[in-house]
């Protein structure tokens, strides 16, 4: 990348010393950016570019308001300044309640492993679409229709703030999506599979088997009877279990949906039983190598590892500065956005449930029909209320994994569902595959992983029972 940001680092030391009077809190965040994005669908090519950004951001806080100008022009930082502070004194009539960090200046780069995706040529990253998109097409006759995703970006980030904090981060990440839609007469099913490192290119490249089997999983499927609906004691794999605990607690566990909500902060009582004695769940950037994993958040405050629940009962929660000011608790290194676009918001970093001590054959001992599922095709969640569809599932007969079934949805209540877990399995797997979505800003980096789940009393859609 360019030196541009270094050469503007000193501009930003000046403008923070000249402007910084006028309001309570002054951020300056500069970016650089560049990346390739390629989407093949069916035999068309639907994007193939490759581009270069840079932007900044200003943030200002006077009174509790907040005012925040974007720019992609670095002549016009002065004026950005101002219209943030002008924003912010508009608006601000309460306190500014921000929870007190260390300053900090460092220069810091998320390490890679194996190859800079920026040293491939964009031919070469489209050879590799191609091949795994003749991979998605030729598993079998009956694939209608496939896509093939793949997004890299290169990011260096200078924070500089009011408080004397001036940190210089940058990182890569890569990403690639593969759907394979398989249809016979009018039933149609989908396979998909979901990948992605912050460590090399490499991590991309040997894909074959994992591409095979989203398109094989689309044609099985097919000809499976679908689920009677019901409720079942069912088992859930790690990559479901890591689904469900960042989609349906974590974001419950980000302060600012707790301090916004009087509702949901009654509910998020620290202190409150959510489960059984032996679950452990957490969310941190601390831990290296994780796409979710970072030194420092948006705001400048370190990385750490945060216990949500501990031994079943809720003993913490997520917070950017602001929330952790208005609850008068400590900062957590959450605070995150995409990109200069966009304010920091508090978001999850690597979310998961720790391993347990159950061997995962013993999750089935006992269940007389039950439904075990694998994977995940999708999700959604509503306040504390989910709904996934799962990749692949099978019957649980008398204890033993029977016949696999199709259209396998698990619905409920999150704080109900954590209440009904019966056995938390001593397998783990990480799920890099996360692209998170919150207050417009979709596609954040996060990782999120855990054990394999016996869960009581789960709504299972499917064919109504007769």
């Amino acid at each position: 990348m360019s030196s541009l940001l270094t050469d503007a680092k000193n501009l930003l030391s000046d403008l923070i010393k000249r402007y910084a009077s006028q309001v309570d809190y002054l951020a300056i965040r500069l970016e650089e950016a560049e990346g390739t994005d390629i989407l093949l669908r069916g035999d068309k090519v639907e994007t193939l570019s490759e581009g270069i950004s840079i932007g900044g951001q200003v943030r200002a806080c006077y009174k509790g308001g907040w005012g925040m100008s974007s720019f992609n022009q670095l002549s016009t930082l002065a004026e950005q300044i101002e219209e943030a502070i002008a924003a912010a004194r508009l608006v601000g009539d309460e306190e500014t309640l921000l929870a007190p960090i260390e300053a900090i200046q460092d220069i810091c780069q998320l390490p890679l492993t194996g190859t800079d995706p920026r040293q491939i040529p964009l031919a070469q990253k489209k050879q590799l679409c191609d091949r795994y998109a003749e991979i998605l097409r030729s598993t079998d006759p009956r694939i209608a229709t496939i896509s093939v995703r793949y997004n890299d970006s290169s990011q260096r980030a200078i924070l500089a703030t009011s408080e004397g904090t001036l940190i210089e981060q940058s990182w890569v990440d890569l990403e690639m999506r593969f759907a394979a839609t398989a249809r016979n007469g009018s039933t149609v099913q989908t396979g998909r599979e979901t990948t992605g490192s912050r460590k090399a290119y490499e991590d991309l490249t040997g894909l074959d088997t994992q591409v095979r089997s989203a398109a094989q999983r689309a044609v099985d499927a097919l000809h499976l009877p679908a689920v009677k609906g019901d409720i079942y004691t069912i088992v859930i794999d790690p990559i479901l279990t890591g689904l469900f605990v960042h989609e349906a607690f974590g974001h419950l566990s980000e302060a600012d949906m707790v301090y916004e909500n009087p509702d949901v902060l009654e509910v998020m009582t620290l202190g409150r039983r959510f489960g059984p004695p032996e679950l452990q769940i957490f969310d941190g950037a601390a831990p290296s190598g994780h796409r979710g994993s970072y030194f420092y958040d948006d705001e400048g405050t370190p990385a750490t590892t945060t216990q949500l629940i501990k031994d079943g009962v809720l003993v913490g929660r997520l917070h950017s500065r602001e929330t952790a000011g208005k609850l008068g608790e400590v900062p957590t290194g959450n605070a995150r956005c995409l990109n200069y676009h966009y304010p920091p918001l508090v978001r999850m970093t690597n979310t998961w449930i720790e391993r347990g001590q159950t061997p995962v054959e013993d999750l089935f001992s006992e269940i007389k029909e039950g439904v075990y599922a694998r994977n995940w095709l999708g999700g959604m969640t509503n306040g504390e209320m989910f709904t996934f569809s799962a990749g692949e599932a099978w019957m649980i007969r008398n204890g033993k994994i029977a016949e696999p079934v199709r259209d396998v949805t698990l619905s409920g209540n999150v704080f109900t569902t954590l209440a009904d877990i019966e056995g938390i399995g001593d397998d783990f797997y990480w799920d890099e595959s996360g692209g998170c979505g919150k207050g417009g800003q979709s596609g954040l980096a996060v990782g999120c992983g855990g054990p394999s789940l016996r869960i009581k009393n789960v709504v299972v859609g499917g064919e109504a029972g007769e």
